[in-house]
Parts: structure tokens; C-alpha cells; sequence
């Protein structure tokens, strides 16, 4: 096994380290994520704390880890009887980003339960990281329902597996750690919420602090060793002051005032529900226990609203958590008063920092991007390189949309649009298992066993079932898709003041793909090229961000348009066959760029509909005169077109459309 790089090397990242140590010291606080830009040593942080979690004692031959002095009456191990124990270290367990249901909570061999009578248990990796750690690298790249499998053992404590009404409780408490890179996807504001604390991480711009990075990453690198060796000492001195704290920790006294602190700071940040001041007191009290003291301090609850409060005030999908430290500050003096620990010395932040020192969020939001007013909002429009071109438009309201679908029956990646094949979902049928089983059809395997009862000489109620009777359950789920966004930018969507309300329609259409899981891409077209605006990403947050600041004029090159996004989705075919598109054009159907404009943009739609790619048209046209261009365009594509106002999900102009179109046989 390869030696672990010292946490007490890692240089900055205070917050890092300390939320990290606050939970070694309380599991209870509910885990770190840690979110930050690539290369910013997240997950040489967590891999780097485990070796400083203390020794376990566990019941020898326990594949749950049971405590010798306290085990698990429901362990499927047990029961215990009382003697041999050994001691270990603390495990550190990472879950891979494409594990199965079955690999993380574990799996019942169904096949011995059905022919043998015998409840067989594999424990999974929930198991594994009983009383340890489980770290989750890209958790937002993570499955769904992984991750509320995954949170529901946090907070219960436990791991529940149920199969066919047999079912295996076991013990699984550990700390819970996710890192991961905001530009590849977030979390839904929902999962945020079940980590206890978050830290936002970024590289330091500090030069002197880079160089040591590099510094010493190449001795740990020419011989990791005796690097190790060389920071032996600081990391046995954190490691006791870890079990000192675990042991101070029943004596902190978090009094009516600081009870009081926390309250009014969750209530002015109008954070949601009650776990919120839980989480900062219990974070609070390890830092009380942290810092040697057994008294919470206005310090204490400062720093535990820090870590633990921005990630919960996400209001919009879109929003960068954040936390107004003026706000903090007014809201804890004005409460002060009624904390009676005021005056006492500031805590020492020892090794891994301490309360205050946050830093700004690297991820805080932008400057506004107001557009300059346009032609019919107070002015004229502001020309930009003499090219025609406008300055953004700001996007209108988002509103609720209807659902747009691919049709047919795919297997990509699970989410929340599209018929698909699933492993979670209603069972439609069975078949024969290829390989272990793992969703039994039960009265599928009944009827198979049956008919053989009697030459299998059945006695008695029970049924003989074997290998070839047993049938897997058939499910039908939903699947996520590929969203790719052609969005015309060219002057006579400008000219007639609808970008904003285009701008308006597709951040919708982008919140619908952040809610069922979509990767997306944006192409744009106007002058006369296409532009790939936003390569296909999960990070919708990255795409609505592009949308803001896309300027418009010039002419209509939808030919172009069309064609770049054709590339875009053969590339990404290669990269993820599975996936299946769905091309959403937004224009209102004209074509003035390029030779031939009208024709060529006819041939390059017919290029979508050879391939079978479900498409949809939003139909920006607008004015008591309509030329049909859009609805003409979504006929070449194979696909259907809908107007803004259908778009929404509480339209009244009619039924809700779907993209299949006029390709419903399909």
C-alpha cells in the first residue's frame, strides 16, 4: 500500500483541513463536501486524514466491524459472543462513480434464499466503511438514487437491504466525504442540504504559497517515505489532539446563548427546515471541543454558520452558494447580549486553523450583466465593433415547461426525461438472468417452477425451484439525454426585441435538463458562422452563464447552425453511444447567411432526420403576420415545433405537444 501524503503537509486550505477534523472529531456534525476547481488537492485532503483517525476495536471475524463492547444486535454476523477483538485502523472506503445498487449497500443472494432457504449476505461498501470513512470523488456525477441511498445510511446510521421480502439490517455509521468540481454539474439544492458542512476550495494566487506547494509534492514524490517519516510528529500530535477532543467532546456546554445565536442565524439566512441548526450546533461544539474548551463561544457558532450554512441558501438551481458575512455579523452582535461567554480569549486554531479566516467563496456571482437598453426600451440599440452586433440582452423570467421527450425505449444514463431500460423503475417483464441475479421476477419464477413439481417429487407446501426456473424482472425507467440548444442569435431576433424572452425560454428549458439530469450543449449562430458556445457538459450552471453574455446581430446563417450542431452530436455519439440527443433549435425559421441560404438549411435539417434524431423547434416568430419559416424547418427535421407560449407547462393553447411529432409510430 502506497503512503498516504501527510495532512499536516498540505499547505492552506484552513477551511479544508478544519472542516475535514471538526468531523473526525463528531461524525455526528454529517460529513464535508468539498467543492473546487481541478488540481486543488481535494482528495489528497481526505485520503491524507485517514491516516490520522484513530485505531478501531473491532469483534475479530465481524465483517460489519462491530465494537466488542457494543455490538450490533442486529448484525447478520451476530450474534457476538464476548472475547477475541482486534484492533485496526480506521478504514478509508471510496465509492466509485459507476458502482451498482448491489456493490454499495450489498447484496442477498436470492438464488440460495429461493432453492437452498438460506439468507446469504455479501456486505457492500456501506459495510465496509462502518465506523471509518467513505468518500465519494465526483459525487455530483454520482446516480440519484446512489446518493439517496448513500445519505439515508448517514443519517440513519444503518443499511437496509430489501429483496423480494427478505431483508438484512446492518450498522454502517462513517464520515461522509464528497468532492467535487462545480463546472462538471451540481447537486440538487436537496442532496446539498444532507451534507453537514461545505468548504469551498481554490488554488492559492499566492506565489510564495505555490512554490511550497510544488516544493514539497516533488520530495513526497522522489520518496514518500521519508517525506512521511519527516512529518511524523505534527501528524502524531494531531492525531492525539483528534482523540482528545472525541473524549472533551460529552463535557461541551452549548449554552441558551449561543442556542440563541444559531437560531436567529439560520432564521435571518431563511434557510429551510431545522437541520440547518442542528448541523451548526453540533459544529459549534467541536469546535469548542476542538480548540480544548467546554464552553461554545460567539466564535464557535461564527465559523460553524460558515461551513455549514452557504451551500443551504441555494433558492434557484442556478444560484452560487455564498453567505453575506456582514449579515452574519450584524445577526450574531445583536444577539450577543444573550450569550453569557463574552470577552474570552479567541480559541487557538492550532493545526487545520480555526474559527474565522473564511475566505470569499471562489464561485461568488458575477458583476450584472444588464444589457444596454435596445431599440423600444428607452433608446437605440448599442452597435459593437461597427458589425451590427448588440450587447447581451438580460434573459426574461424562467417558467415551468412541458416535458420534451425523446421517443422510443433507450439505455443511457439514468435520469428523469425519457423512456429507457433501467435496473430502478416499474417492472414490465422478465427474462432469463444473464449472469448473477439481481431483480427477481418472483411470480415469473414461479410459473416457470410449477410444472415440474412432480417429477421433481415435491413434498410438502414448499416449491422446488431451480437455476433454469429463476426469471429477471424487466424494469422500465427514465433516462437522461443530451440536450443540445441551437440558439439563433442573428440580428432579426435582436431587431424585434425578443431575445430576452428567447433568453427567458431556453435558461427554462435548461432548468428542466438540471432537474432530470441532462448533459447539455449550446451552439449559436448569427454574422456568418456558427459558433460552439458550450461543448456537451453536465454543468448547466456553465451553459446558463454562456446564455447570459451571448450577443446578437448580423445575419442568419441556419445552415451553419445546423451543420456545427450535426458535428457536435457525431463526436459526442462516439464518446457516449448510449446517450441518446435531443436537438432543441430555437429561431424563428429564417435563413439569410451563406449561398443558397433556404436550400442548404433544408438538406442539413434532412441530415437529422435520416439519423432518427428527436428534435424540437422553438418557434420565435412573432408579429400579426407569420411566415411559418419555423414549423417548415421542424417538418425537414422530422421533429415538431412549438411556439413560446406553448412551451410553458400552464399554457392554454392546447394539449402538451411531445417531440415525437409526426414520428409517433416510432
Amino acid at each position: 500500500m502506497s503512503t498516504p501524503y501527510p495532512f499536516t503537509a498540505l499547505v492552506g486550505q484552513e477551511d479544508l483541513r478544519l472542516a475535514l477534523l471538526l468531523n473526525a472529531v463528531s461524525p455526528a456534525v454529517g460529513g464535508v463536501l468539498v467543492r473546487g476547481e481541478k488540481g486543488t488537492a481535494k482528495s489528497t485532503a481526505v485520503r491524507a486524514l485517514s491516516a490520522l483517525m484513530p485505531e478501531v476495536d473491532v469483534v475479530s471475524g465481524c465483517r460489519f466491524s462491530c465494537a466488542p463492547d457494543s455490538p450490533d444486535p442486529g448484525c447478520p454476523d451476530g450474534p457476538h459472543e464476548p472475547g477475541a477483538f482486534a484492533s485496526r485502523p480506521a478504514r478509508m472506503v471510496e465509492l466509485p462513480v459507476g458502482a451498482s445498487e448491489d456493490r454499495l449497500v450489498g447484496a442477498l443472494d436470492i438464488e440460495r434464499a429461493l432453492a437452498e432457504g438460506v439468507k446469504a449476505f455479501e456486505p457492500g461498501l456501506l459495510a465496509d466503511a462502518h465506523r471509518g470513512i467513505l468518500y465519494v470523488d465526483e459525487v455530483n456525477l454520482l446516480h440519484d438514487h446512489l446518493v439517496d441511498l448513500l445519505l439515508d445510511a448517514a443519517a440513519m446510521g444503518a443499511s437496509y437491504v430489501e429483496r423480494e421480502g427478505v431483508s438484512v439490517r446492518h450498522a454502517s455509521k462513517f464520515l461522509l466525504v464528497g468532492t467535487m468540481n462545480p463546472e462538471e454539474g451540481e447537486l440538487r439544492p436537496q442532496l446539498l442540504d444532507r451534507f453537514g458542512l461545505t468548504v469551498e476550495v481554490a488554488a492559492s494566487r499566492e506565489a510564495d504559497q505555490r512554490v511550497e506547494v510544488v516544493r514539497r509534492r516533488l520530495a513526497y514524490d522522489d520518496d514518500p517515505g521519508g517525506f512521511a517519516a519527516r512529518w511524523a510528529d505534527e501528524e502524531a500530535a494531531v492525531r492525539a489532539r483528534i482523540v482528545a477532543a472525541r473524549e472533551l467532546l460529552p463535557s461541551v456546554r452549548l449554552g441558551d446563548g449561543a442556542l440563541r445565536q444559531i437560531a436567529a442565524t439560520c432564521a435571518a439566512f431563511e434557510v429551510d427546515g431545522m437541520r440547518a441548526d442542528i448541523v451548526m450546533a453540533r459544529t459549534a461544539t467541536a469546535l469548542a471541543a476542538w480548540a480544548g474548551r467546554t464552553d461554545v463561544l460567539a466564535e464557535d457558532v461564527r465559523q460553524a454558520a460558515l461551513l455549514a450554512l452557504p451551500h443551504r441558501r441555494r433558492r434557484n438551481p442556478f444560484d452560487a452558494p455564498g453567505l453575506d458575512e456582514d449579515k452574519l455579523d450584524e445577526t450574531l452582535e445583536e444577539f450577543s447580549g444573550q450569550n453569557g461567554d463574552e470577552g474570552e480569549d479567541d480559541p487557538d486554531p492550532g493545526p487545520g486553523g480555526g474559527p474565522g479566516g473564511q475566505p470569499e467563496p471562489d464561485d461568488a456571482p458575477q458583476g450584472d450583466t444588464a444589457a444596454r437598453p435596445e431599440a423600444g426600451e428607452g433608446g437605440e440599440p448599442q452597435p459593437s465593433g461597427g458589425t451590427g452586433e448588440r450587447s447581451p440582452a438580460r434573459a426574461a423570467e424562467p417558467f415551468r415547461t412541458k416535458v420534451l421527450s425523446v421517443p422510443g425505449l433507450g439505455q443511457g444514463a439514468a435520469g428523469r426525461r425519457s423512456r429507457a431500460r433501467a435496473e430502478q423503475g416499474r417492472t414490465t417483464g422478465d427474462r432469463r438472468p444473464r449472469g448473477a441475479l439481481t431483480k427477481l421476477h418472483l411470480a415469473a419464477t414461479v410459473r416457470a417452477a410449477a410444472p415440474h413439481q412432480r417429477t421433481r417429487g415435491r413434498r410438502g407446501p414448499g416449491l422446488v425451484v431451480r437455476r433454469d426456473d429463476l426469471r429477471q424482472a424487466v424494469r422500465e425507467g427514465r433516462e437522461s439525454n443530451l440536450v443540445l440548444f441551437v440558439v439563433d442569435a442573428s440580428g432579426s431576433m435582436a431587431a424585434r426585441q425578443r431575445m430576452s424572452a428567447v433568453k427567458g425560454a431556453v435558461l427554462s428549458l435548461l432548468l428542466d435538463a438540471y432537474q432530470r439530469r441532462d448533459k447539455v450543449g449550446l451552439v449559436t449562430f448569427r454574422g456568418s458562422a456558427a459558433d460552439v458556445a458550450l461543448p456537451p457538459t453536465s454543468s448547466v450552471d456553465a451553459a446558463a452563464a454562456r446564455l447570459e453574455s451571448l450577443p446578437t446581430g448580423g445575419r442568419t446563417p441556419l445552415a451553419a447552425g445546423l451543420l456545427r450542431a450535426h458535428e457536435v452530436l457525431r463526436v459526442e455519439r462516439l464518446r457516449d453511444p448510449a446517450r441518446r440527443p435531443l436537438l432543441v433549435v430555437v429561431t424563428d425559421g429564417r435563413a439569410t447567411g451563406g449561398p443558397e441560404p433556404v436550400a442548404l438549411s433544408g438538406r442539413a435539417a434532412r441530415l437529422f432526420a435520416a439519423e432518427g434524431v428527436a428534435s424540437v423547434v422553438v418557434d420565435c416568430e412573432s408579429g400579426p403576420v407569420r411566415l411559418g419559416l419555423a414549423g417548415q424547418l421542424a417538418g425537414e427535421l422530422g421533429g415538431t415545433a412549438v411556439t413560446l407560449d406553448e412551451l410553458r407547462a400552464d399554457s392554454i393553447a392546447g394539449l402538451v405537444k411531445d417531440v415525437q411529432g409526426s414520428r409517433r409510430a416510432a
